[in-house]
C-alpha cells in the first residue's frame, strides 16, 4: 500500500502552527511544496469580495508558484489559520459568518519552499439586502395525530413561519417559527385535513407564503418500515473518551463539548522534549527544526497542549518516543544517503537511572548524548497541575507509544534507515519502555501499538504469514508477549490496543471516499460513505459496492468486522485490554453523508465498548463531518449529551436504519436515542423494548436543515409524547435524529 496523504491542520503554541499529523507535513514553516526551483515571490494583487456567508478571493499568478495557501484571521495582522491549499489563483471561503470581518493573506509555494505572505486584505460577509424568497417544495406527511412538514430552505432565511388552516386557501394561523426547513405538527385530530403554507424570514422582512400542502392524520399507526429492538438488560458503559479529536485547539469550528484530544502523528516520532526540536520525516525533506515549538523551555510543546486541553475540560493523549532517536538540532534537512546520520540525532534512553545517577531535573543538560523518557513524563507531571498520570486524575493525560511503527522505514527513513523495524524488535522496545514509564507512574494508561492501518494489524506490513481466520495476526503475537511480560511485571504494561482506521472504500471511478469532499455526490457515492462504518463491526456486511474491496478480499471475502475480530483476540489472549482508534476518517466532508457516517462511527464506538477515539481533521472544510459529534454532544445547542450507558439495539434493516440507545446515570428515567436513516427514502421506525415515560425532545439534521447553516448542527423539530415501551417516528431520508426522552 502507498502511504496515505493527509493535509495538516493548524495547532501551534495554542494559537496557530501547522499540525504535525500522520502525513502531510509540508515545509519548514508548516506549509507545503510543489514545483519550481526557487522560492516564489509573495502573491500580488490579492482582492477580497464579500458575499452572503462567504468571501471570494483572487490574486495574480506567480511565475514559479506550484500552488497557494490561503490563510484567515479575525484579527488584523493574525495569527492566521490556513483554510485552503489550491493550485488556482482564486478561492471562495464559504465557511464565513455574516457580520464578522475576516483578514486574509496568501502565500505561494513550490518545491523550493514557501513565499512570504501577501499583503493583508479584508472583507465582511453580509446577509442579502432583500427578504428571502418563498420556500419551495413544501411536503406534508400524515402520521398518527401529527403531520410532518419539510421544504427546501430559502437562501438567506434565518427562520420560517409555519401556518395552518382547516380550510383550503386559508385563512392561515401561524403555529410555529422553526429555524430549520422542517417541522412536525403534533396533537392534531385524526381524520381532519390540515392545510399548510410556510414563509421565510430574515432581518429584512418576510417572504410571501409557499405553495400550500395538505395532509390528513390517520388514527391507525402505519406499519413500520424498520423495527429497532432494545434489550435494556444488555448494557455497556460508554467511555467518555470516544468523543475525541486530534489537535482540538487547532480545529476551526470544533464542537465545544469534545472530551479527548490527541497530540500525535509523524512529527512526534523524533521529538526531543529537552529542546522541542523534531524532524518532519518524509512529510518534508527530513527537516530538523522547531516546528512543534519555538520555545527552548523543555517539554513546552507538550505542556502547552495539555494546558489548553484542560482549559476545554478535555483529557489528553501525548506521544512518547519509542523508535530510538530524536532530533539533536534544528538545523534543517537531514541527509538520508546513509541513514541514520548520528551527528544529527540523540539516543532515547527509556530509564535515566540505567546510565547516570543524576536525578530528574526540569532543566536537563542538552549537550549530552541522551534523552530520557521517564524523565520526560516526570517533568510533565511537575509542570502541569493535577497529578495527570494518576488513576484518579480528573482530566488524565494518557501516553501513546510513538506512532505508526510499521512505516518508520518510510515515514522516518532519517532515523530508522531502510530496514523496517521487525515485530520482535518492536515488541521488545514496547515492553522495555512501558516498564520504565510504569516504574515511575504505576497507574499511567499506555496506548500501543498505534498501527497505521489494516496491513499493520494483519501482518505487520507483510512480515507475518497471517491468514483470515488464524491466530497468526500481529495482535496475536503482540498480545501473547504483552500478557507474559505483564504477568511477570505484576500489572498490564500496555492498557489500550490502538490503531488507525481510514475507510478503504472506492467509487466506480476508483476515487476513495476520503477524497469525496464535494457538496454534490451521486447516490452510489453517498451509500459508500454512509455504509462504510459497518466494516468496523457488522459481521454480515460484505463491503458492498466497493470497487476496490482489498481488505475484504484479503480476508477471504469474509466480513471485515475489525472491532469484533480484535475484541475476540483480546478476550482470548489478554483479557481486559481496551481498544482505541486514535485516527479515523470516513469522508463526505461537505455533504449530509459525512454527518451520517461520523454519527454512525460515534454510535459504534459506544455500542462496541471502544475506550477512546480521535477523529483526524482533514484539509479544507468539513463542518458536515463535525456535525456528527453534535448529534451526541450538545445537541440542544447548549449542554444536552448522549447518555453514559449503552443499551443493545438491533435493527431489522441495518442497511437502512440504525439506532443507538442510552440511559443517563445522572438522570434516572432519561433515555436518549440517536436514530440514523442512511437510506434515500423516509422510514417509519418503531423503537421497541425500552420503557419510556415523559416527553421526547426531537433534534434533527438533514440535507435541507443544513442548508444555510454556517455551522451544521441539529435543529429542534418539536416534541412528542413518550410512554410505554414503543416509540414510533418517521425518519427523513438521509438524516440523523436525536431523541431525548425525559
Amino acid at each position: 500500500m502507498s502511504t496515505r496523504v493527509r493535509l495538516l491542520l493548524c495547532l501551534g503554541a495554542l494559537t496557530v502552527v501547522c499540525l504535525a499529523g500522520c502525513a502531510g507535513y509540508t515545509s519548514s514553516n508548516g506549509k507545503g511544496n510543489g514545483g519550481g526551483t526557487s522560492i516564489p515571490a509573495a502573491p500580488a494583487g490579492v482582492q477580497a469580495s464579500a458575499g452572503n456567508a462567504q468571501v471570494s478571493l483572487a490574486w495574480l499568478a506567480g511565475a514559479t508558484a506550484a500552488g497557494y495557501y490561503v490563510m484567515r484571521s479575525t484579527t488584523s495582522g493574525g495569527p492566521y489559520t490556513q483554510i485552503a491549499n489550491t493550485a488556482s489563483t482564486s478561492y471562495t471561503d464559504s465557511g464565513a459568518a455574516n457580520g464578522t470581518k475576516y483578514f486574509y493573506v496568501v502565500s505561494a509555494f513550490n518545491s523550493a519552499g514557501v513565499s512570504a505572505n501577501s499583503a493583508e486584505v479584508s472583507a465582511t460577509p453580509a446577509a442579502p439586502a432583500t427578504p428571502p424568497s418563498p420556500p419551495t417544495g413544501l411536503q406534508a406527511t400524515a402520521g398518527n395525530a401529527q403531520v410532518s412538514l419539510s421544504w427546501t430552505a430559502s437562501a438567506g432565511a434565518t427562520s420560517y413561519h409555519v401556518k395552518r388552516s382547516t380550510t383550503s386557501g386559508g385563512p392561515y394561523a401561524q403555529v410555529a417559527a422553526p429555524t430549520a426547513a422542517s417541522f412536525t405538527d403534533t396533537s392534531l385530530t385524526n381524520g381532519t385535513t390540515y392545510y399548510y403554507v410556510v414563509s421565510a424570514l430574515n432581518s429584512l422582512g418576510e417572504s410571501a407564503n409557499s405553495a400550500p400542502a395538505s395532509a390528513t392524520p390517520a388514527g391507525t399507526v402505519a406499519a413500520a418500515d424498520v423495527t429497532i429492538t432494545i434489550d435494556p438488560t444488555k448494557t455497556k458503559p460508554i467511555s467518555p473518551y470516544i468523543y475525541g479529536i486530534n489537535f482540538y485547539n487547532g480545529v476551526t469550528g470544533a464542537p465545544p463539548l469534545l472530551t479527548f484530544d490527541r497530540d500525535g502523528g509523524n512529527r512526534w516520532t523524533a521529538y526531543n522534549w529537552e529542546t522541542n526540536a523534531s524532524n518532519a520525516g518524509s512529510d518534508y525533506i527530513y527537516d530538523n527544526d522547531n516546528y512543534l515549538s519555538s520555545s527552548n523551555v523543555p517539554a513546552e510543546a507538550v505542556r502547552g497542549f495539555i494546558a489548553a486541553d484542560q482549559a476545554k475540560n478535555a483529557a489528553s493523549l501525548i506521544t512518547v518516543q519509542l523508535q530510538g532517536l530524536v532530533s539533536a538540532d534544528e538545523n534543517g534537512p537531514v541527509s538520508v544517503a546513509s541513514p541514520p546520520d548520528l551527528t544529527r540525532f540523540k539516543q532515547v534512553v527509556v530509564k535515566k537511572s540505567t546510565v547516570t545517577s543524576v536525578p530528574f531535573t526540569l532543566t536537563p543538560v542538552t549537550t549530552d548524548a541522551n534523552v530520557y523518557m521517564d524523565e520526560f513524563l516526570w517533568a510533565l507531571n511537575q509542570k502541569v497541575p493535577g497529578n495527570i498520570f494518576a488513576a484518579n486524575a480528573s482530566l488524565p493525560t494518557y501516553v501513546s507509544l510513538d506512532n505508526e511503527p510499521e512505516l518508520w522505514n518510510s515515514t522516518h527513513l532519517e532515523v530508522q534507515g531502510h530496514n523496517p523495524v521487525t515485530s520482535d524488535a518492536y515488541i521488545a522496545k514496547t515492553i522495555t519502555l512501558a516498564q520504565a514509564l510504569k516504574d515511575q507512574f504505576p497507574n499511567v494508561v499506555i496506548f500501543g501499538p498505534v498501527h497505521y492501518g489494516f496491513q499493520g494489524i494483519y501482518n505487520w506490513q507483510g512480515e507475518l504469514s497471517a491468514t483470515p481466520s488464524g491466530a497468526n495476526w500481529f495482535p496475536d503475537k503482540y498480545l501473547a508477549a504483552l500478557k507474559t511480560a505483564s504477568t511477570a511485571y505484576g500489572k498490564p504494561l500496555v492498557d489500550v490496543y490502538d490503531f488507525h482506521w481510514y475507510a478503504e472504500d472506492y467509487d466506480s471511478s476508483g476515487t476513495r471516499i476520503l477524497n469525496l469532499g464535494g457538496s454534490t455526490l451521486t447516490d452510489a457515492q453517498v451509500q459508500l460513505i454512509v455504509q462504510s462504518p459497518r466494516n468496523l463491526w457488522d459481521p454480515a456486511f460484505h463491503d458492498d459496492n466497493n470497487s476496490n474491496p482489498w481488505i475484504y478480499n484479503e480476508l477471504g471475502q469474509t466480513p471485515i468486522n475489525l472491532l469484533g475480530r480484535l475484541q475476540t483476540k483480546i478476550n482470548s489472549e489478554f483479557p481486559g485490554m481496551k481498544i482505541a482508534i486514535t485516527e479515523y476518517e470516513s469522508g463526505g466532508w461537505n455533504h449530509i453523508a459525512g454527518t451520517i457516517a461520523q454519527a454512525d462511527n460515534l454510535g459504534i464506538f459506544g455500542a462496541q465498548g471502544v475506550f477512546a477515539a480521535n477523529f483526524w481533521p482533514p484539509g479544507g472544510t468539513y463542518s458536515y463531518a463535525l456535525a456528527g459529534f453534535r448529534a451526541f454532544r450538545g445537541f440542544d445547542g447548549v449542554s444536552a449529551n448522549f447518555g453514559d450507558t449503552s443499551l443493545q439495539a438491533t435493527s431489522s434493516s441495518v442497511q437502512d436504519v440504525v439506532v443507538y440507545a442510552s440511559t443517563d446515570s445522572s438522570a434516572p428515567g432519561r433515555v436518549v436515542f440517536v436514530a440514523i436513516n442512511r437510506s434515500t427514502a423516509a422510514k417509519i421506525t418503531a423503537i421497541n423494548g425500552q420503557a419510556l415515560s415523559g416527553t421526547a425532545h426531537l433534534y434533527q439534521m438533514t440535507a435541507a436543515s443544513s442548508q444555510g447553516q454556517n455551522t451544521v448542527q441539529p435543529v429542534s423539530i418539536g416534541t412528542a409524547p413518550a410512554s410505554g415501551s414503543t416509540f414510533t417516528i418517521t425518519l427523513p431520508a438521509l438524516s440523523v435524529t436525536t431523541i431525548d426522552v425525559r
